[in-house]
């Protein structure tokens, strides 16, 4: 049971996020807070240290004052930040996290550079109007980075310390 909440809760709001960032551009509230949520129940339950546990909620405080920062001047959206930080508590400091920053940097550039191409070409006209790429058009505004933070945490989530912790176990049976 523990295993599933781990193998299905995390990878869910990943996608969900992309999806609703590239549909709505927005995150809800809902998804980080789910995702600490669960982190906080499932967390003692695997039997990590309390130290470890208050190192993961660093980590997502410590990135949520950096992404904070980045969206009070404009550099970031408020769902970006708040999801890159619950992310940051799955992860916990190490290579993980680190995986994920740059994974997800990585791809949100690609996404990127992507979308302005789209926005000059002739195409962004014609598919303006579709509910899914009327965001990527040349009227929407900003890029929908819950895409590539989406990618970016499904990319690094098995080197996170749960995943391995599950992955050890279910493999011990």
């Amino acid at each position: 049971m523990l295993e599933a909440l781990i193998f299905v809760v995390f990878p869910f709001c990943m996608v969900f996020s992309a999806v609703s960032d590239t549909l709505s551009m927005t995150i809800a509230n809902r998804v980080p807070l789910l995702l600490l949520g669960v982190f906080l129940v499932v967390a003692p339950l695997t039997g990590m240290a309390w130290t470890d546990i208050g190192i993961h909620l660093a980590a997502g405080v410590l990135l949520l004052a950096v992404t904070f920062a980045l969206f009070a001047f404009g550099g970031m959206g408020g769902g970006d930040a708040k999801l890159i930080a619950a992310t940051g508590v799955w992860m916990g400091f190490g290579m993980p996290l680190m995986q994920y920053l740059l994974t997800s940097a990585v791809l949100g550039g690609l996404l990127t550079l992507a979308i302005l191409y789209f926005r000059s070409s002739a195409l962004s006209h014609i598919t303006g109007q579709n509910m899914f790429l009327r965001n990527f058009s040349k009227d929407a505004d900003g890029v929908p980075y819950g895409i590539a933070l989406g990618l970016g945490g499904l990319v690094t989530f098995p080197a996170s310390p749960l995943v391995v912790w599950a992955v050890e176990r279910l493999a011990a049976q």
